[in-house]
This record gives structure tokens, sequence and C-alpha cells, in this order.
């Protein structure tokens, strides 16, 4: 038997053209800022494979402590793809799903933000109410607020 050498998932990564809204919008939703950055050198080009290029990271942390989301602007090179309106079928990633309290509190507050439902807010069973939002940059994210035994 293998064994699993997996100790935690450290962080979901985002490329965003600009970090300020980025940055203001996650903190709406409730994440804190963590930290801020500029990364560059020979060394970060050889983990990307992108030779030289120079990026502002900004880290930030949900209110228990164990999710981050790194949201990356890149200075250079120039971004040369852009999957933000991709539609919800679409291969690769698909979004960031985050608990809630309150879900028509919460759309309302990031349509503040520019957010905008995909489709429409739904109950799943008893157990939780849904939804997908475009928010800052046509980033897809998902809410959840769990209903019945919270």
């Amino acid at each position: 038997m293998k064994k699993n050498n997996l100790l935690r998932m450290d962080n979901v990564s985002i490329v965003v053209e600009f970090l300020d809204d980025a940055i203001s919008f996650f903190e709406e939703i409730g994440l804190s800022l963590e930290g801020r950055a500029t990364v560059e050198g020979e060394w970060s080009g050889r983990v990307t494979g992108l030779d030289s290029q120079r990026v502002e990271i900004a880290m930030l942390v949900t209110p228990d402590g164990h999710s981050r989301i790194e949201l990356s602007q890149f200075l250079t090179p120039p971004t040369i793809s852009d999957h933000r309106n991709a539609p919800v079928n679409a291969l690769g990633y698909l979004r960031v799903m985050f608990t809630v309290e309150d879900i028509d509190e919460m759309v309302y507050r990031l349509t503040r933000y520019g957010a905008q439902l995909v489709g429409e807010v739904v109950q799943y069973e008893d157990s939780y109410r849904l939804c997908y939002i475009r928010g800052v940059e046509g980033l897809l994210i998902g809410l959840a607020e769990q209903i019945g035994n919270k």
C-alpha cells in the first residue's frame, strides 16, 4: 500500500488584470489580505517556465485560516490568453466555491462590485442554496448557503 504524502492544499492561484480591484472583491466576500509582494528573478521563471517574469501577488486567507487564494498580476511577460468569460462547461478549472451565511445578502453586496448572477439562486434538497456569479474581471465564483442543520 502506497503511503499518502499529501499534507494539505496551500492555495488556488488566479491571474487577474487589476490586482487592487480583485483584492477588494475577495475582501468583500470575507477573505483577509495576508500579504502582498512582487516575485521576480531567475528562480521564479524556472518554476513557471516563463524565463524572465515579474509578477505582483497578493495572498488572501479565509476566516478559518485553512484556505487561501493567491491573486497574480503579471507585469512581465504580458498575459497571452483570457479564460475569464468561458462558459461553465469549458474544459479546465471551473470556479472557486465559498460557503456564506446569507447568500442573498452576499449576492447583493457583490453586485456593487459588478458581479452578476450566471443563472439563479437555487435550492438543493434541504441542504444548500447555491448560485454561480461572474465577479470582478469575469471570474466565476460559486456561493453556497447551508440550510437545515446548520
